[in-house]
């Protein structure tokens, strides 16, 4: 087995780059995913790590053909249907964003002020938008017990594997997913002024950049999970403006942002007359990759300034 390991390794080292956009994907970590997947095992890039089983003649020429896919360009995550996230064993198909780690920021920052509240009180509400596969949303109700999760995403196709996943996770007594824009689906009175916290993994790319993209990102996933309109923040723009209606106050907003856009909204909620306290959560490079902002205990003039 080592030889053939050896052999393979070699190849994807001189063939193949580490997408930037998934650091964790090395030539020998997407070697482990696709061995095992050769072997009739469906694995994440964590749960990969184990010791790799021994490989027959036929199941070699399978993994020579995953190897070949890889490096047309397929997604490893739509080649084993896995992702991991936070700890989570996530299904990944074509339907959704491959979550990144660069999300994790997120959904950590949200998980401490999800047990935060949680603290105060016996339940805590909480909506995540544009919530793709559902990892942000199922990676808050596994790490808060005390939260009741909500999740909604435009694309229905995305719904139906968050589902299967909140199904797979066994999280699907506490995790609600439901279609529609945004905000849209909670327009329900048990919602709007009850929510302790909102999150939101947006599309943050400009369209005219999605073109530009990596064909492994433009044409294996939705292009709704990227097009952030013209300047890439028209999501963001809407859900600062429109959270106040759903957060009760003294609840919290948090949302990822693309290279550059964080001081920026940042700013644009400092100057907000609904938003009290705002945090910037930095990258290993310390750039903004995540804002929170606290809506206002006090009723003050919804005038910005």
């Amino acid at each position: 087995m080592d030889t053939e390991f050896a052999k393979r390794h070699a190849r994807l080292k001189a063939t193949f780059e580490t997408p930037v956009d998934k650091p964790d994907e090395s030539p020998e970590a997407t070697l482990r995913v696709l061995w095992w997947l050769a072997a009739g095992e469906s694995r994440s890039l964590n749960s990969a790590r184990a010791t790799l089983p021994e490989l027959d003649s036929e199941a070699l020429d399978r993994l020579d053909a995953l190897i070949n896919r890889r490096l047309s360009g397929q997604p490893l995550a739509h080649l084993s249907g896995r992702q991991d996230f936070c700890g989570l064993e996530l299904l990944a198909t074509a339907s959704a964003l491959v979550p990144r780690r660069e999300t994790e920021l997120l959904a950590r920052a949200a998980i401490a002020l999800a047990n935060e509240l949680g603290s105060a009180q016996d339940h805590i509400q909480v909506l995540d938008v544009c919530t793709g596969s559902g990892n942000v949303a199922l990676a808050i109700a596994e790490h808060c017990p005390a939260a009741r999760v909500f999740g909604a995403d435009i694309d229905k196709a995305a719904i139906e594997l968050a589902r299967a996943n909140a199904r797979q996770l066994g999280l699907e007594a506490r995790v609600d997913f439901r279609s529609g824009d945004l905000l849209a689906p909670f327009e329900q009175t048990e919602f709007l002024q009850a929510i302790d916290l909102l999150t939101c993994n947006p599309p943050y790319i400009s369209s005219a950049k999605v073109e530009q993209m990596p064909s492994e990102i433009s044409a294996h996933e939705p292009r709704l999970a990227f097009d952030g309109g013209p300047l890439g923040v028209s999501i963001l723009m809407r859900l600062i403006d429109e959270a106040p209606r759903w957060l009760r106050r003294g609840g919290w907003l948090a949302f990822e942002v693309g290279l550059g856009q964080g001081r920026s909204l940042a700013r644009r909620l400092e100057r907000h007359a609904d938003y009290d306290e705002i945090r910037e959560i930095h990258d290993a490079e310390g750039a903004t990759r995540v804002v929170l902002a606290q809506r206002r205990a006090k009723e003050e003039s919804r005038a910005e300034t």
